[in-house]
């Protein structure tokens, strides 16, 4: 039984030279070159007609400038990026409402003064006290109108929250004993 030798190589080659005894085909790689130039340039052809189209119906618009809009900001709420501080600006501001001389409508005349000197004004000149036998404007009798008069004995306090600032603090309320 005879054996054929399947590799395409002389039967007499030895395998010790160290290179190829055929050159390569040069036919073969220049129809591969020549495929591959007009695959680029159908390529090239495709890609300038799909910008045309794509250019025809939809249109990018101007440019962008890199400088030419200012940064805007997102809608509220923001992330705040040092809470503390801004905190510490509110409240400042609080405290200078609180012990400040400002208009609040001047038209008017009203002012805003401090809550100390507010408090020395109505020790001096008193609240305007409307006489207990009086009715009132629409004809009721004092008795029958709701409320508490101003500075009733035995009336529970108000209920005061205290604030992030640490001026609203609660009053010291003592419950009267039966």
């Amino acid at each position: 039984m005879a054996t054929k030798n399947h590799r395409h190589e002389p039967p007499h080659a030895v395998q010790s030279e160290g290179y190829e005894r055929r050159d390569a085909n040069i036919p073969a790689l220049l129809k591969f070159a020549l495929g591959l130039a007009l695959l680029i340039a159908v390529t090239l052809v495709a890609m300038k007609w799909t910008f045309a189209v794509f250019d025809k119906y939809m249109p990018l618009g101007a440019p962008a400038a890199p400088f030419e809009q200012a940064r805007q900001l997102p809608p509220s709420p923001m992330i705040q990026a040092a809470p503390h501080m801004e905190l510490k600006d509110y409240c400042a501001a609080q405290q200078k409402n609180v012990e400040g001389y400002a208009w609040v409508d001047q038209q008017q005349g009203t002012v805003r003064i401090p809550v100390d000197r507010a408090m020395d004004l109505i020790l001096e000149k008193g609240l305007p006290a409307r006489a207990a036998s009086a009715g009132s404007s629409n004809g009721a009798p004092a008795s029958d109108l709701p409320g508490v008069a101003i500075g009733a004995q035995n009336t529970q306090a108000a209920s005061y929250l205290s604030g992030p600032c640490g001026y609203l603090a609660a009053p010291d309320v003592v419950a009267p004993k039966d």
